[in-house]
């Protein structure tokens, strides 16, 4: 099997204890040479300031390559513009381009009165300026918005056209569901790569639950096995197994690259690493 390269998503930390647990994780994926590292925002942009810093903190004290997510999410044009200014001041030169979600208390997404209207105005202002590598969500399972598959499809060629350099895709569970996806995106002409995004299932409830607002299929095997493995004390060895067994998949298929969604807790991504041979290479160096 081919070792991929790989990639990790933060999210920044809202509290003293999260900025340590932030830092842990970081200190633990970094030796493995991801390609580069994201730092989301929150629903609704809540987390916008304390991404800045966290992209800003990250850039400066280890080297790593960080992509700082940025969203339509209530900020005007010119708001939004600044704050990917303030990224490339301080050296971050990645940008995930989102639409977002809708804020909190809120089921629709409604652009600002001054800002942009979806992903792909944004993905157009960014490309314009020339300083970024963009990367751009897709969707190999339909989105709970999207007409249908074909929809998704469409849009992501727009964003494409828009000027996005790579897309990442939400997390699935199968690798068929991956597979069906990039051939559909080759047949339409899309030619950009799509790298898949993988979500260790650090806790299955949790994780059921985002898998349902966000419409990702849900093998019925899976419940059973989770129930199995919770009550034998089983539930991290059965998650890292199923992880490396869809990225084994995914790279048989052809797959070199993957993304994790880490949730700031590196064990199991750290696991599944080592199980595809993605192993320590470097040790990040010490904060001064």
């Amino acid at each position: 099997m081919t070792k991929p390269t790989v990639s990790f998503e933060f999210f920044p930390p809202k509290s003293l204890e999260g900025s340590f647990r932030l830092w842990d994780t970081v200190h633990a994926l970094a030796p493995l040479e991801p390609r580069f590292v994201s730092v989301t925002y929150g629903a609704g942009g809540t987390t916008r300031t304390l991404t800045r810093d966290a992209v800003g903190t990250l850039r400066q004290a280890t080297g790593l390559d960080v992509a700082a997510h940025l969203t339509c999410v209530d900020a005007s044009r010119a708001e939004t513009m600044a704050i990917a200014d303030e990224f490339a001041a301080s050296g971050v030169k990645e940008i995930v381009a989102l639409r977002g979600d809708p804020p909190k208390g809120t089921t629709r997404f409604t652009p600002h009165p001054e800002g942009f209207a979806n992903s792909c105005e944004l993905i157009g202002a960014l490309a314009e300026r020339g300083d970024f590598t963009i990367r751009v969500g897709a969707y190999p399972e339909t989105h709970p918005e999207a007409s249908c598959a074909q929809a998704d499809i469409d849009w992501l060629k727009r964003k494409f056209d828009a000027g996005a350099d790579e897309a990442i895709t939400q997390f699935f569970f199968t690798a068929e569901s991956f597979f069906r996806f990039r051939d559909a995106c080759e047949k339409a002409g899309i030619d950009r790569p799509i790298v898949p995004g993988i979500l260790p299932i650090e806790n299955w409830r949790g994780a059921r639950k985002f898998a349902t607002s966000c419409g990702t299929r849900i093998p019925a095997w899976l419940d059973d096995a989770f129930a199995k493995a919770i009550r034998d004390d089983r539930h991290d060895l059965l998650a890292t197994a199923l992880a490396t067994e869809l990225c084994g998949d995914l790279i048989d298929g052809g797959v070199e690259q993957l993304h994790f969604y880490t949730l700031n807790r590196p064990d199991l991504t750290r696991d599944i690493c080592h199980a595809l041979g993605v192993v320590p290479q470097v040790q990040l160096r010490d904060v001064a």
